[in-house]
Order: structure tokens, then sequence, then C-alpha cells
């Protein structure tokens, strides 16, 4: 009764996979946001894995694909939306450059620039943290 139930398992698990691999060779590449599609695709063959998993007993492993594919989904459609947003959207693509000359870390480039062509003696190499190298010699 067992193989039986692990047999029909196994032929779901392998219809969804011919299935969805259907599906994914018929996708046209030309789609607009064709990544969120081959998401949801690839989404039909977590499940079918799954199935398989509980099919050969591996329940445990099963347990933790089932639990962790939707987070591996939503970070790779996340990520994908976050660098198509700043290649489509030019309003992203300004970086500001208006920082205060107050703050202890960050510097405006203008003033930066001119500190590098600047010869001031507070850029000289000052002697007291000069780095010196020791010779060891080891006796044999």
């Amino acid at each position: 009764m067992i193989e039986y139930v692990q047999s029909i398992l196994l032929i779901i698990a392998a219809i969804l996979t011919i299935i969805s691999a259907i599906g994914l060779i018929s996708l046209d590449k030309d789609t607009k946001n064709v990544v969120y599609a081959r998401i949801h695709i690839v989404g039909v063959f977590d499940v079918a894995c799954v199935i398989a998993m509980i099919a050969i007993g591996q329940y445990l492993l099963a347990g933790i694909y089932f639990i962790l594919m939707p987070f591996i989904a939503h970070a790779v459609g996340n990520a994908y939306w976050k660098k198509e947003d700043r290649e489509n959207n030019s309003d992203l693509q300004i970086i500001e450059e208006d920082v205060g000359e107050n703050h202890p870390f960050l510097h405006p480039k203008e003033k930066m620039q001119a500190l590098e062509f600047e010869d001031s003696e507070k850029l000289k190499v000052d002697e007291r943290f000069s780095v010196t190298t020791l010779e060891i010699e080891e006796d044999e």
C-alpha cells in the first residue's frame, strides 16, 4: 500500500514538473516582467520537489524546503524589482551630494578633491607613524 502511495506521489511530481517545464519553455522572453512569471512557474517545480521528497521519505528535508522556498522566491523577486526600478526610473539614479559641513564622516566631493590637490602640512606623512620592518634571523 505504501509503495502505491509513493508511486502516485512521484507520478504527480513528474506531471507537475513536465507542465511547469512546458510553461517555462513556452514563456516569451519579451514579456514584461518576465522574471516574475518565471518565479511563479518555478514555484510549481518547488512544489513538485516537495511532493517527491515526501514520496521518498525525506520529510524533514521536504519541510525545510517547503518553509524556505517562499523566502527565496521573495528575495529573488525583490532583488530584481530593485535592480529594474533603478534602471528604469531616472529619478532614483540622481545621487544627492548635499552634505553638511559639520557632518563627522561625510564631506562634500569638492572639498575632498581640493584637499587631494592641496600641499598642506597636515597631509604630509608624520614620522611618528612610519612603518618599519624588522629582519628576523633564525638559528638553525
